[in-house]
């Protein structure tokens, strides 16, 4: 199993168990390699007081991270392209262990701003690109969907078990709490360490892994056709506002601790089932939903309604230790609900019939639109944190309100543009799938006319030395990495 430096390898040519073990490596990387940089989302009240900074400096630090981050994106796709992903996959991997024992070290906010825009280049520039390709390199024809659903379960699994090894590290040592942050810190870079040896041991060279030539290159006149397109914009606008209130779900951390008074103990046993626990049930269960509705939309303007619905719930109940449990019990309803409903927002591309030559020029730029609240409202609400104590989770909880009922209209935006332009936008997709040489299927996806026709084995993103009887394509693989950073959902 051990991989040869020169030699390159087909997916064919790995056994089981090492396709297994491939698999299990980078799907537990990815729920390890994020946590350092948002740590805040589970340990907020700790994480604050071993750093030493305000609610606004721990929301700056995250903001360095994904303003590095968004501009990271586009050139990461470009970057697994031309990398081996055996190089770029131990490369992140160590580089990020790295900045986070240095990180453990609790060093000055100027230090700490520096590290986090070191996490924004490791995590993403390098390692981001590689997190879906991997699995596509070790999948059959048939098998990348059943593979990236073993993925995303692996991944919240992983995520459960190392956060609450997270709480346990935290809660032993509470009376001192630098030596708690410190040693989880330890711990994490640690872990992600141990993935970077392993990623150099067991990742093969995969033959026609890199692209080249200039049927790779990057096109220019995809991002106008995308960007010109009221269902990328529209996409992303609902991406946007989901995502905004997705993330505002994680004050529900300092709530609970700070306004209602649970103990640490429970604070943290909630957030660490409320980010990862779910993630086993909320994408699979969201997925299906869309899948019978068809339609993504819809399932997002119910999921975003019921949000909007439990985080009023926050403001109306009262904040005193004897409404913990309902608190609790609200709260990890509340990032279930959000938590499904992220995951199936990318879906719209889908819904409003993208073509699949522009398919993954949309999704970065719904990847770069998305994701920008991370960029300012970490600083925003921890300013208002600091302005105000903790009347200030009124005002959060009422932002987000507002951000959910915006992600509503952008939901019903879209449906009723797909609604009135369903004709022009199928014939679109047909002539542009006509063009790459499939069929365009009833429901959106793509096939080969022809078992004659040939195309590689792997995805568009690399390219073979040998073809083979083509697969079915399917246009929403395509838009798998749209998934968030820190938490991944199957859709």
């Amino acid at each position: 199993m051990l991989t040869s430096l020169k030699e390159e390898k087909r997916p064919s040519d790995l056994g089981r168990a090492h396709r297994l073990l491939l698999l299990v490596l980078v799907s537990m990387g990815s729920s390890t390699i994020y946590a350092p940089a948002y740590l805040k989302g589970v340990f907020y009240e700790p994480l604050m007081g071993a750093l030493g900074v305000t609610n606004a400096q721990l929301g700056a630090l995250l903001s360095a991270y994904a303003i590095t981050a968004t501009i990271c994106y586009l050139p990461s796709g470009i970057v697994a392209d031309k990398v081996r992903v055996r190089t770029l996959a131990w490369v992140g991997f160590g580089s990020t262990a790295i900045l986070t024992y240095l990180y453990a070290l609790l060093p000055s906010f100027g230090t700490l701003m520096l590290i986090f825009v070191g996490m924004g280049f490791t995590t993403i520039l390098i390692w981001w690109g590689i997190r879906f390709k991997l699995v596509r390199l070790i999948s059959g024809e048939k098998e990348y969907a059943k593979n990236i659903g073993l993925s995303y379960g692996i991944y919240g699994a992983a995520g459960l078990i190392i956060g609450l090894i997270n709480t346990a590290i935290i809660s032993a040592l509470a009376n001192n709490i630098d030596m708690a942050v410190r040693t989880l810190l330890i711990f994490l870079g640690s872990m992600i360490m141990l993935l970077a040896i392993m990623s150099f041991i067991f990742i093969p060279r995969f033959e026609g892994e890199i692209s080249s030539g200039e049927k790779n290159a990057f096109d220019f006149r995809s991002v106008g056709i995308a960007l010109k397109s009221p269902v990328v914009w529209l996409a992303a606008l609902c991406m946007f506002f989901v995502y905004f209130y997705y993330t505002g779900v994680t004050y529900t951390t300092p709530y609970l601790q700070n306004a209602v008074g649970a103990s640490l103990g429970v604070v943290s046993i909630v957030s660490v089932v409320r980010t990862y626990g779910i993630t086993l049930l909320s994408g699979p269960i969201f997925g299906w939903l869309a899948d019978k509705a068809n339609s993504p939309s819809k399932i997002i303007v119910a999921g975003s309604l019921a949000s909007a619905l439990g985080i009023l719930a926050l403001v109306i109940l009262p904040a005193n230790t004897g409404m913990a449990v309902v608190a609790a019990i609200v709260i990890i309803l509340l990032g279930f609900i959000a938590n499904g409903t992220f995951g199936i927002v990318s879906g719209q591309l889908t819904e409003g019939r993208v073509p699949l030559t522009i398919f993954g020029t949309a999704t970065g730029i719904l990847s770069v639109v998305g994701f920008l609240p991370d960029t300012f409202s970490s600083t925003w609400f921890g300013a208002i944190m600091d302005a105000k104590g903790n009347d200030a989770f009124v005002d959060i909880f009422w932002i987000n309100i507002g951000a959910a009922v915006l992600a509503m209209a952008s939901a019903i935006a879209l449906m009723f543009y797909v609604q009135r332009n369903r004709d022009r936008l199928e014939r679109t997709a047909a002539e542009a799938a006509a063009a790459a040489g499939l069929e365009l299927r009833p429901d959106g996806t793509t096939a080969a006319p022809t078992d004659a026709d040939l195309v590689p084995t792997v995805p568009t993103d690399a390219q073979p030395q040998t073809p083979t009887p083509a697969p079915a394509v399917d246009a929403l693989s395509d838009g798998d990495d749209l998934l968030t950073r820190n938490q991944e959902q199957q859709w």
